[in-house]
């Protein structure tokens, strides 16, 4: 009977811990973090698609024909020994083209982004503190006689005098 019970309080358990696990999970997969990186990522395909078809399809043409004509899908050099492959130099060309396209939009992006984000900063408010000593300051000032436009050196002449 006991071991019945055992054996129960061991199922139980077992079943809390693969409760804990997937409503982990479930917490996990929920927060807002996850959620904006999975929709980064699949906008991130469908931009590296766009700077793809704009590197295949536009740029490589216009760069073959400035440089007479060359076809850069088609540029690249095979290797005279053994079952001689064929090592092409115009796709890698074209991928590094891309990336540096992307790499330049991200950045431009990421710097609009950054721009709002400047604008929304406010100078925050003085301490209790700051506001005291501006007003003893202020009224220092005041006793001396200075104003906002003199310079030191003219309060030193008028204290002299």
């Amino acid at each position: 009977m006991e071991n019945k019970k055992e054996g129960l309080k061991n199922l139980k358990e077992s079943l809390k811990e693969k409760t804990g696990i997937i409503g982990e999970f479930k917490k996990f997969i929920s927060r807002g973090n996850v959620l904006d990186m999975a929709v980064g990522v699949i906008v991130g395909g469908a931009f590296t698609a766009i700077v793809n078809s704009l590197v295949d399809d536009m740029l490589m043409p216009i760069i073959g024909m400035v440089l007479a004509g060359i076809n850069f899908k088609d540029l690249g050099v095979t290797i005279p020994w053994g079952n001689e492959p064929y090592i092409n130099i115009g796709n890698f060309l074209q991928a590094v083209i891309t990336f540096f396209l992307t790499a330049f939009c991200v950045f431009i992006i990421v710097k609009i982004i950054n721009s709002f984000h400047k604008k929304e900063v406010q100078k925050p408010k003085p301490s209790k503190e700051e506001q005291l000593l501006t007003e003893i300051r202020d009224l220092l000032k005041l006793q001396a006689g200075i104003t906002d436009e003199e310079k030191p050196e003219e309060t030193a002449q008028k204290a002299e005098e």
